[in-house]
């Protein structure tokens, strides 16, 4: 069974950083994606970050420049540094697991429980 724990979540003054850590258990398998998302208090989930197995990365719009994700495929995890961080990062952020199991595309897709970073202004 695939589990995923997040990790360094925490309040922070605005203009510092976080860096958050996501560890992967029980996949025999290498992930084709690894993924960062958040959601904040009533707001849809939104695409953070993204790294694909070949190091390929995306960022939100909101993001780029200021957060870097990273792997680490040896320890099956993957971060989020998140710098020069402001109020509206505030969150719950999940980390998002992706592997394709069939030639059709069908794939398997994983969640980690989330980890809270508040920002204060």
């Amino acid at each position: 069974q695939v589990q995923l724990v997040e990790s360094g979540g925490g309040l922070v003054q605005g203009g510092g950083s976080l860096k958050l850590s996501c560890v992967a258990s029980g996949s025999r398998f290498a992930f084709d994606a690894m993924y960062w998302y958040r959601q904040a208090p009533g707001k849809e989930r939104e695409l953070v970050a993204m790294i694909s197995n070949g190091g390929r990365e995306n960022y939100a719009e909101s993001v780029k420049g200021r957060f870097t994700i990273s792997r680490d495929i040896a320890r099956h995890s993957w971060y989020l540094q998140m710098n020069r961080l402001k109020p509206e990062d505030t969150a719950v952020y999940y980390c998002h697991a992706r592997r394709v199991i069939s030639v059709e595309g069908e794939t398997d897709r994983y969640w980690g429980q989330g980890t809270q970073v508040t920002v204060s202004s």
